[in-house]
């Protein structure tokens, strides 16, 4: 146990970095898609969201797994703990489903064939938020609160349905 606590850190700095690429990768996507008639600029992007995903966040998204599998076998004892630890890894699973999804559009952009619109990046970049409060809300309260996982999601499902469908007045 005496490592726990060190690899705790590590765990939690190398998802900052994750999370970091996960906030801003989809805004990159917004910019080139929304500037997509200045090629110059769209070659920078392209630079740009390459490096973010290849050096910063597929390393950050790795060490947040490997280091959160080593904290799972140096205290096997955190499974007993409650569904809490089971909804955090399921949440979790999800992020990286989603971190990969920033690949498979990461090159659709790179090959100038990718459909989406900017103002799908858009909404597309809130996941990273909504997932990211449920894990912290689980792992800091040792429970799954239904009632506020269950608003905390309607609201941003609201919120993306409004990037995605905006009044006349906005």
């Amino acid at each position: 146990m005496d490592y726990y606590t060190y690899v705790l850190a590590f765990h939690v700095i190398s998802m900052m970095s994750w999370m970091a690429m996960l906030f801003y990768l989809p805004r990159l996507y917004v910019y080139h898609q929304e500037h997509a008639n200045k090629k110059e600029f769209v070659e920078v992007v392209k630079i740009q969201e390459y490096k973010l995903y290849k050096y910063i966040g597929m390393p950050a998204m790795w060490a947040t797994i490997i280091s959160g599998v080593a904290m799972l076998y140096i205290n096997p004892a955190i499974f007993q703990s409650g569904a809490w630890i089971h909804a955090k890894l399921t949440v979790a699973v999800l992020l990286i489903a989603y971190s990969f999804s920033l690949e498979y559009y990461r090159k659709q952009l790179e090959n100038d064939t990718c459909t989406k619109s900017g103002k799908f990046f858009r909404a597309y970049n809130e996941v990273p938020t909504i997932l990211a409060i449920l894990i912290v809300t689980f792992v800091i309260l040792k429970s799954i609160p239904v009632w506020f996982s269950i608003g905390i999601t309607a609201f941003f499902i609201f919120v993306m349905y409004k990037i995605m469908n905006p009044s006349k007045k906005d």
